[in-house]
């Protein structure tokens, strides 16, 4: 047995930046999990993942049972979508949903029976080692998985690793943004879930060992996974100091290996990959349970919750029934935040349903956090850039994006920018950093669109000149084909009627010309013997009128005579 796997050690190394905000965790981190109960509907976004919307499969007036798919993914980076319980589909059309900019979004309404019936459920692989990564690929692709620690970036689309070799699975169990507590609860309550799903996730990517990461503010959450790890020498188990943002991909591969993945490079070329620990225990119900993603643990805390604690609530659930399962809201509450107080954003209402991204809720009071004074202007002090665990010139960032240059900040690394919000959180002038650069991020992204957009349409007109132009071309060369087959034949013909002559017989007969030299000659005559036909028709008619004419008139005059004879 290894020396790592009977205590867990201190991480190693450090990363750049980074700084020790309030923790506010304790509301939340004795409270064990709780299942929430059933709900009487549910609303089921389409598009709660990176990548493709899904594409509902169910019509208004199905009747579904629990785990049944209902909307399907629809590209290699999409997700698929759940029935979290048995019942009936009411609507399908766009409903408010969890944005910053409180938009809506196509989603399914389900309306729940009350009898919490399965549907046909997915087969159990118990001896995963007889799968093959494909397979397992596969499965996490039917159940919906998705990465549980904020990016929800399908996961079988991730461990796709292709050709890359990856030695080493990194378990992120950091949890760095205060007041959130569903992963220590988590490790602290299913450390064997979790080991399994990571030992699926290593047999799907043929990783060698398995470092976990867990912040030093979180002792029993280590001593769960190192006292269930022990018989594995695979698993390390390292305490990270408490710095946010220590879970931050980059930096806690940092911490636990001292690689500093570059910019514009990914961790998988470095042999490494990344999973929270939510995640690969939803990779185990969904291999060797055959759940689907129909649930999360979600925080719910906040000086502004009346009884705070983590919820294992299902996926379409209403936060408002999510607030008052943990007791409702305390009076003065003026602000619910998804997510945690660094990195998360205010909402405009709780009649918006629980997605796979939604970690925690937090229901804030005006005295319950700092004040927010007015920006002041940039003193250039630098305090921004020695906090930014991504080692970026957040004032440089910050300048060009507010003069709108956008080329600029993508030359200094704009999408490196993890959004973390430390930069905000130390600015003197209390200038908000981090949306200046979702902005800039929105402005290139669109411009982006517009450019691909442009480029697509271009191609299709130079396509389509190409093929006007050689449908032309194939039209001109058959013309001329043709042109140049009838040529050859006139000068065929006529040099077969110069030749006739020689061809007399000895009384000075000609013999018959062939058929192509007689042609005009005998067509010439046909016309003029036609054309006499006409003419005496025509004069035998008029003559035939004429004499009609003369008749009436001759007895005419015999009656005259006859009358002025006498008798």
């Amino acid at each position: 047995m290894s020396e790592m796997g009977q205590r867990p050690v201190p991480a190693p190394f450090t990363f750049h930046g980074g700084i020790h905000p309030p923790e506010n965790k304790a509301l939340t981190r004795d409270r064990p999990i709780r299942v929430m109960p059933l709900q009487p509907r549910y609303v089921l976004p389409l598009h709660m993942h990176i990548g493709a919307a899904a594409r509902a499969v169910v019509k208004v007036g199905d009747r579904v049972g629990k785990g049944q798919v209902l909307a399907q993914a629809t590209d290699f980076v999409s997700a698929s979508v759940h029935a979290p319980t048995s019942g009936t589909i009411v609507d399908i059309s766009p409903q408010p949903i969890a944005h910053p900019g409180g938009l809506s979004a196509p989603s399914i309404l389900l309306e729940a029976d009350g009898d919490d019936v399965w549907a046909e459920r997915m087969a159990p692989w118990v001896d995963y080692q007889d799968i093959s990564p494909a397979q397992l690929r596969g499965r996490l692709r039917e159940a919906g998985i998705v990465g549980l620690g904020g990016a929800v970036f399908p996961t079988a689309a991730k461990m796709a690793t292709g050709q890359a070799a990856v030695r080493t699975l990194i378990l992120n169990g950091a949890e760095c943004e205060p007041y959130i507590t569903c992963d220590d609860r988590l490790m602290r309550e299913q450390p064997a879930e979790i080991l399994r799903g990571a030992a699926i996730a290593m047999h799907m990517i043929g990783a060698e060992r398995c470092l976990i990461g867990i912040e030093d503010n979180k002792p029993e959450a280590l001593a769960a996974l190192q006292s269930a790890s022990r018989s594995d020498p695979r698993f390390e188990v390292y305490s990270v100091p408490t710095r946010y943002p220590a879970g931050g991909e980059k930096q806690l591969i940092k911490v636990l290996t001292n690689i500093e993945v570059p910019r514009g490079h990914r961790a998988i070329e470095y042999g490494l990959l990344c999973l929270n620990v939510a995640t690969v225990a939803a990779i185990h119900r969904a291999v060797t349970l055959g759940e689907p993603m129909l649930d999360r643990i979600v925080t719910v805390t906040g000086e502004g919750i009346a009884r705070p604690e983590n919820l294992q609530v299902r996926i379409g659930t209403l936060m408002s029934d999510v607030v008052a399962e943990a007791g409702g809201y305390r009076s003065g509450v003026d602000r619910l935040i998804m997510g945690g107080p660094m990195m998360g954003f205010a909402l405009h209402g709780d009649e918006v349903p629980v997605v796979k991204a939604t970690n925690c809720l937090l229901a804030l009071r005006p005295q319950d956090r700092p004040a927010e004074p007015a920006p002041q202007p940039c003193i250039r002090c630098s305090l921004c850039a020695e906090a930014c665990p991504a080692d970026l010139l957040p004032q440089q960032l910050y300048w060009y994006a507010r003069a709108k240059q956008f080329d600029r900040v993508v030359e200094y690394h704009l999408f490196d920018c993890i959004e973390c919000g430390v930069c905000s959180a130390v600015c003197p002038s209390h200038l908000p950093l981090v949306d200046y650069y979702r902005y800039a991020k929105t402005e290139v992204w669109a411009r982006e669109r517009e450019k691909s957009k442009a480029s697509q349409a271009r191609e299709r007109f130079e396509f389509r000149n190409e093929r006007l132009e050689r449908i032309k071309s194939e039209r001109e060369a058959a013309l001329n084909k043709k042109r140049q087959a009838l040529a050859a034949k006139t000068a065929a013909a006529t040099d077969d009627a110069s030749a006739a002559p020689a061809a007399s017989d000895a009384f000075g007969t000609h013999k018959p010309a062939p058929h192509g030299a007689e042609a005009p000659a005998s067509m010439d005559a046909a016309v003029e013997a036609a054309r006499a036909r006409a003419k005496a028709r025509r004069e035998a008619l008029d003559a035939d009128r004429a004499a009609a004419n003369e008749q009436p008139q001759v007895r005419s005059q015999q009656e005259s005579i006859s009358e002025s004879d006498p008798p």
